[in-house]
């Protein structure tokens, strides 16, 4: 993880959110800076090989940022992965344990064709069960998904960790540790 104090300082930190004990890492101040926003997307991109993926998969909701802007910046289609009851045509879904109850993420059938690469992109990993969902549902579908990228990544709760358990490496652009 290269040096990115310069933006690791633009992530507002909420404590007691959503419950108490918990210091949730805020992106949307890093968002507000445009040329912040702007390295942090040239940051990610200069982290992978843009020939070894074909597909660059969001989750819902801040994951569409960054996923949007890497598609636009390398001319690369773009995969939602949205909650339910988003997508207007046929979609497949997948349920998933959460800390504090059960959620599902949900793509169109048609997405993914059978092998092609798929990087996943999120704003933050934490216990890593939304990404490991996403991980099942693209691999689903037949995506082969071996790479995910994240703003932040709170390594004390063992979601990268877990993505390299199931043969993903995950690479973040910074790291808040003990949180």
């Amino acid at each position: 993880m290269a040096n990115n104090d310069d933006l690791r300082a633009l992530v507002r930190t909420i404590p007691d959110y959503p419950k108490p004990g918990i210091q949730f890492r805020d992106v949307s101040t890093l968002l507000l800076d445009g040329p912040a926003f702007r390295r942090t997307i040239d940051r990610m991109i200069a982290l992978i090989d843009p020939d070894s993926f074909d597909l660059i998969a969001g989750i819902e909701a801040r994951g569409f940022i960054v996923s949007a802007a890497m598609s636009y910046a390398l001319e690369k289609g773009k995969v939602m992965l949205r909650k339910p009851g988003k997508l207007p045509g046929k979609s497949v879904y997948i349920d998933y344990a959460l800390e504090y109850g059960t959620d599902r993420i949900e793509m169109h059938v048609d997405a993914i064709r059978p092998g092609q690469r798929v990087l996943l992109v999120d704003d933050l990993i934490a216990t890593g069960g939304t990404a490991m969902a996403a991980v099942q549902l693209l691999r689903g579908q037949g995506a082969v998904v071996d790479r995910a990228l994240f703003i932040v990544d709170l390594p004390d709760l063992g979601g990268a960790q877990k993505l390299a358990a199931a043969g993903v490496e995950a690479t973040a652009l910074m790291a808040f540790a003990g949180d």
